[in-house]
């Protein structure tokens, strides 16, 4: 019921009537007085407490039912309480993307007993209508790649159900293939933060033959595509995905000019310089068959995965950081899980996260799987999918924190500086799209 608000199992709105029983006592004798109120007759500050109480799921409805609550919903007050009761909560926070649908979910701990897997509901969206092939999460924000669609990608709010749509100057999926990186950052300016939207491909097989690489990023702000000026000393697998923490992006990767192509370092975009860092050692040296993964904890760490798979048995092992900025960086050993127990259980995860105070670790692998010291596995069914062999499923996702951060729109019209802009961008543009036709035609043949 889009127009309607459901709270407890029941159905309001502002023009509702709460009717309550008042008792005068006379000589000998009571009498009920029957009062009605309306909730919009209710005080500011008491009906933002109870809006506030809202699921995050309900928060359209909410905003559908009347002018009133929809305006209240937007105030700077009324969101800031809304998002602090929601962070608020220890249970953790996560968007699963499962077969090509986006769900929120809260993994919920108990004290000596198993966890529990909320499924707060379908995230949907009518700005979203093509399926969805991979989400990145940066402050709140979803970076949607549509499956069908490579004209353009999605940055979408869910709290706010807000959207904004933008156009890939051109595409390049081979047999179907995405051959691009993607990440989404942020500039802090202070008082405020300027998104960018940063993708790249960096073809270095068969190098120097085929080689091709070509780095741009998006500005928010300024609705324009910049092509960057990189001479790459890192080599990163495209089929690898990035972390972001504090607006920049960190990714594995290893050196490039060597044949090494192993996971042994991490590299961080920084988008207030729109440049690259250097390399960072990982606290280990991944093996052929090894498998690195990256992931944010709570906004303030990185996390690194590790999947040994030379020995033949599968073993993983876990490290924080106790420091890191986008220069240097040290780690500490988290938590190592034995394949006695735990074999698949965060094999082949494009995203995992942890909990440090419960100690335990979680990835996606046709189930939710909770790994933790001495042996401990817990696997929890994430949807229900009637006629769907879940082998097959297609499952990766995010931690997710609820962000009050309004979308900036595309910017209209334009002046002589962006014009020039625009003209040595169309010649980057030019070069690049003449030397990627090339590259194309050569393998065709």
């Amino acid at each position: 019921m889009a127009e309607e608000l459901v709270l407890k199992g029941t159905v309001c709105a502002p023009t509702d009537m709460v009717t309550n029983m008042i008792v005068t006592s006379l000589p000998n004798k009571s009498i009920p007085i029957e009062t009605t109120t309306k909730i919009s007759d209710l005080p500011v500050n008491l009906v933002e407490e109870i809006l506030s109480r809202v699921p995050l799921k309900y928060m359209r409805a909410v905003r559908l039912t009347c002018k009133e609550w929809d305006t209240l919903s937007k105030s700077p007050i009324f969101s800031k309480m809304h998002a602090d009761k929601i962070r608020s909560d220890e249970s953790m926070m996560m968007i699963a993307m499962i077969d090509y649908n986006l769900y929120l979910m809260r993994v919920v701990f108990f004290v000596n007993e198993d966890p529990h897997l909320e499924r707060k509901g379908k995230l949907t969206c009518q700005d979203i209508q093509s399926k969805i092939s991979q989400v990145f999460h940066c402050d709140g924000l979803l970076l949607c790649v549509l499956e069908e669609d490579a004209t353009k990608v999605i940055v979408w709010n869910p709290y706010w159900g807000q959207t904004r749509s933008i156009d890939c100057r051109y595409s390049h999926r081979p047999y179907r293939w995405d051959r691009f990186t993607y990440a989404l950052g942020y500039e802090d300016k202070g008082s405020c933060r300027s998104y960018k939207f940063l993708r790249f491909i960096d073809k270095y097989y068969n190098a120097p033959i085929d080689q091709f690489l070509w780095y741009e990023i998006y500005d928010f702000e300024s609705s324009t595509w910049k092509t960057l000026d990189v001479t790459p000393h890192w080599r990163i697998l495209f089929s690898q995905r990035g972390a972001s923490l504090k607006g920049n992006t960190y990714r594995p990767a290893s050196q490039r000019n060597t044949n090494d192509v192993l996971d042994d370092h991490i590299i961080c975009f920084d988008y207030t310089s729109e440049s690259f860092g250097p390399l960072l050692r990982l606290p280990f040296d991944a093996g052929e068959d090894d498998y690195v993964t990256l992931s944010c904890v709570r906004e303030e760490k990185l996390a690194v995965l590790l999947t040994h798979n030379e020995a033949g048995p599968m073993e993983f092992d876990i490290w924080i950081t106790t420091k890191i900025e986008a220069d240097k960086v040290s780690w500490s050993k988290f938590l190592r899980v034995e394949t006695e127990t735990g074999f698949f259980a965060l094999v082949n995860c494009d995203s995992f996260f942890i909990d440090e105070e419960k100690k335990v670790a979680m990835g996606y692998h046709n189930t939710f799987n909770i790994v933790g010291e001495v042996g401990y596995l817990k696997k929890l069914e994430l949807v229900e999918r009637a006629g769907t062999d879940v082998g097959y499923c297609k499952s990766n996702g995010c931690s997710y924190v609820p962000s009050l951060v309004q979308i900036k729109q595309s910017a209209a019209g334009g002046g002589g500086e962006r014009k020039r802009q625009s003209d040595l961008e169309k010649q980057r543009y030019d070069q690049n799209m003449s030397r990627l036709a090339t590259i194309e035609n050569r393998s065709s043949v």
